[in-house]
């Protein structure tokens, strides 16, 4: 990427999308912040210093959590041990791999535009250590373990220390910056990774829900489904959210003026053709919610304390609940929507459904096909079904029975990050599937628009369909039904 044809985001702590942060996080797209939004910062950190002259400010001079009564004034030391420090390293509890360079990098992102916010106190100097390291590429080794959706406290914990020269960068890094010693708390006040991570992983369960549509439509092909299900007609009497998006989408894939493909094969389809509108549209719907709620949170300012004009406040602006709640409605929404992809994936497989080969087989006796497909989409779909239980039903007691409760929002969202590559397979092997049947039977494109969907993924598949390893086809379909919906479509 150079300076000339880089993609600039504008770092304001108010208009952050996720689009934008998937570009930075992936280097595709470089930060800029205007120099009014460290005075904002400055004076945020400004109004805290000044704060706790006149009182107890919550980590600033006390304790935190079980500790919130104990006064740490006169612990600031110049040999780096004062209260920051040492909050730091405690709550940093670092363990296993650390997390990837994109997830870090989206982590520095979003906790950048939160500060630049003006809620923080964080001081000038660490803010201006962010942005060196995000603008220089630098990675930090930071782990996901131990936020419990009530802020990134260990993670955060463990960025600051690397910002401060204790803890090594991966690869390059950049001189030690300089902690105040208000800086520790409103640092680490913050669920930045768990956005981050959920984020990064929305933006890729998207592409894989809008490319799981357009494969639909080439099962459809394949086994001669009937568009009356997508009619205008049909979905006017009773459309929910997003459900006459995707029947249209359906309808502009599968018929054309001249009728698209072929004459229907039955009077009645089965669900896994009849109900594509039904069972995406809640899946579409919540990752609409889920988008909403995440980019909010991003251009928020609700560490604790928060800096105001007005005063300092104490609060539970940094409980997750909404976003926990959220993203466990996404993920339950998604598996109806792999579930009726293994469901076409059954149908392409059998004889009376397509008139084609069992399996989709060569035609030597015995010839297995594409039959050990199935087994591999059923364990995904039970690795997937374990994926999407909600974290949202525990409760804890912890800090001395101090705080009592937190939403699992984390745990929510590194489920989420773990269903997006199994998703993408169980698609993937469907679009296999449609894409051998239509070879076997090309006349069933007919004049439908879908036609360029099979041009497009035949040009990339293996036209062998004697029986052979099929993990080359799927690592490759694996890779390109991310696409199809930006192709085929614009989205959903």
């Amino acid at each position: 990427m150079t300076a000339e044809n880089a993609q600039q985001v504008t770092i304001d702590g108010t208009s952050l999308t996720i689009a934008e942060l998937k570009a930075i996080a992936e280097e595709k797209a470089e930060l800029h912040l205007e120099e009014a939004a460290l005075d904002v910062i400055e004076l945020a950190h400004s109004r805290l210093v000044a704060a706790r002259v006149n009182g107890a400010v919550y980590g600033a001079n006390t304790g935190v959590g079980a500790n919130r009564a104990v006064s740490v004034e006169g612990s600031a030391s110049e040999s780096g041990d004062g209260h920051a420090r040492r909050l730091l390293r405690s709550h940093c509890a670092a363990v296993g791999e650390p997390e990837s360079a994109a997830l870090a990098r989206a982590t520095m992102v979003v906790r950048l535009n939160q500060i630049a916010a003006g809620h923080s106190g964080v001081s000038r100097q660490l803010a201006a250590a962010l942005i060196s390291a995000i603008t220089t590429g630098s990675s930090p080794a930071i782990h996901g373990r131990g936020p419990i959706g009530t802020a990134d406290l260990s993670p955060l914990a463990e960025l600051a220390l690397t910002l401060a020269g204790e803890l090594p960068w991966q690869g390059g890094g950049i001189p030690a910056a300089r902690i105040a010693d208000t800086d520790a708390l409103p640092f680490i006040s913050s669920s930045a990774m768990t956005l981050a991570q959920a984020a990064l992983a929305s933006s890729k369960l998207g592409a894989v829900l809008d490319g799981a549509a357009v494969v639909a439509s080439l099962s459809f092909l394949a086994l001669q489904g009937s568009p009356q299900a997508y009619d205008e007609t049909v979905q006017a009497a009773r459309s929910h959210p997003k459900q006459g998006d995707i029947a249209g989408r359906m309808r502009s894939l599968i018929t054309s003026g001249s009728g698209g493909g072929t004459a229907p094969a039955r009077i009645q389809d089965p669900f896994g053709l009849r109900v594509v509108p039904q069972v995406h549209a809640p899946a579409v719907a919540a990752l609409d919610r889920l988008t909403t709620i995440l980019e909010a949170e991003f251009n928020a300012g609700v560490e604790n304390p928060m800096v105001t004009e007005a005063g300092i406040y104490h609060h539970g602006q940094f409980h997750l609940a909404t976003l926990a709640a959220a993203i466990d409605h996404f993920r339950t929404s998604l598996v109806p929507v792999l579930s009726l992809s293994s469901a076409r994936l059954g149908m392409l497989l059998r004889t009376d459904m397509t008139g084609l080969p069992a399996f989709l087989a060569a035609e030597q006796p015995g010839s297995s096909g594409m039959m050990i497909t199935e087994y591999l989409v059923q364990d995904l779909l039970a690795e997937l079904r374990m994926l999407a239980t909600p974290s949202t039903g525990a409760s804890v007691s912890i800090s001395l029975g101090m705080e009592e409760h937190a939403s699992f929002a984390p745990q929510g969202a590194r489920a989420l990050q773990g269903m997006a590559q199994p998703s993408s397979i169980v698609v993937a092997v469907e679009a296999i599937a449609a894409v051998r049947a239509l070879r076997l039977a090309p006349e069933r494109l007919g004049t439908a628009p879908g036609r360029e969907v099979f041009d497009f993924l035949a040009g990339e598949l293996s036209p062998e369909i004697t029986d052979r390893p099929l993990g080359e086809d799927l690592e490759r379909a694996t890779r390109l039904v991310p696409l199809l919906g930006g192709l085929f479509g614009d989205g959903l």
